[in-house]
């Protein structure tokens, strides 16, 4: 796999996965009222989980944000192909400008043989760069 993000750009991804430092709700929900054009409210779904559901061209979305997965950082998962980003890192780019923090994603679809430690960086001032995160698990 390369250190740039897939650039097949006809390619949607089936489901987007970013994960966010610092994570506020309240902005978050603000963020994505602004890109869903809709009110978002957030569900308790367990210890550091929210829940919420969107739609956008007819089609509904479910959204889950999970606090603290790593490092401190917040996972927002869109269980669907219907979102505004074809892939996770155009997702990761809108959050890092519109929420002013770091969003971090893969670097693409991955498949056996890739190095499953490797991830996208964008930071809040638009610098973006791949680097290695190792999981803690």
């Amino acid at each position: 796999m390369s250190d740039t993000p897939h650039t097949d750009s006809d390619e949607q991804y089936p489901d987007i996965e970013i994960y966010l430092k610092p994570l506020s709700l309240e902005a978050l929900g603000a963020w994505l009222g602004e890109q869903f054009g809709q009110v978002v409210v957030f569900q308790p779904a367990g210890k550091l989980q929210h829940r919420t559901r969107l739609t956008r061209d007819g089609a509904e979305i479910a959204v889950l944000v999970v606090e603290k997965v790593a490092d401190g950082f917040a996972s927002l998962w869109f269980d669907s192909a219907s979102t505004p980003w074809v892939r996770d890192v155009d997702c990761a780019r809108a959050a890092a400008r519109g929420l002013q923090v770091e969003a971090r994603c893969s670097l693409g679809s991955w498949q056996p043989g890739d190095e499953p430690d490797r991830f996208f960086r964008v930071m809040a001032d638009g610098s973006e760069e791949a680097f290695t995160w190792p999981d803690q698990g």
